[in-house]
């Protein structure tokens, strides 16, 4: 808390930004008077998984840009511990799929939210949409010509 009002943190990779990430930073501007918004950097990223499409500079340029966030900042660990103490935030929001991560939180008296996203879109499924439609795309123009067609190089 910081001058009675209620600080929130939230974090992550913002990835191919995409409606879920904008629904959990709505829902976390929601729940306080002050949103931080912690965006993991490359290397933070690379440690855990694939590296992100969009460059950090980017991407965090990107929070900068929309509305919800009042402070932006670069996440460069997992361990949010001592972010308590810089940050003094109150309540943690993070999606659902890291559930139980960081429930260390609570023991310094942090609220923590797993945000539901659902059934939807995410970073990793874009991905891998546009992986599957460049493979399809890339086998069609592999094979335009019918096998037994007649080319220069086969006669």
């Amino acid at each position: 808390m910081i001058g009675n009002k209620t600080v929130v943190y939230t974090s992550g990779t913002f990835d191919m930004l995409h409606i879920n990430h904008l629904k959990m930073i709505e829902y976390a501007r929601a729940l306080g008077d002050i949103l931080i918004v912690g965006v993991n950097t490359d290397e933070l990223v690379a440690s855990y998984k694939s590296t992100p499409i969009i460059p950090f500079e980017e991407r965090i340029a990107l929070m900068k840009a929309i509305k919800g966030p009042d402070i932006v900042i670069p996440q460069r660990s997992l361990d949010h511990t001592d972010k308590v103490d810089k940050l003094h935030f109150d309540i943690f929001v993070v999606g659902d799929d890291w559930v139980g991560k960081y429930d260390y939180l609570k023991e310094q008296g942090i609220q923590v939210v797993y945000f539901p996203y659902g059934e939807g879109i995410s970073s990793s499924r874009l991905k891998k949409r546009i992986y599957n439609n460049y493979k399809k795309l890339q086998e069609k123009v592999n094979n335009h010509l019918p096998m037994d067609a007649k080319t220069k190089g086969n006669k």
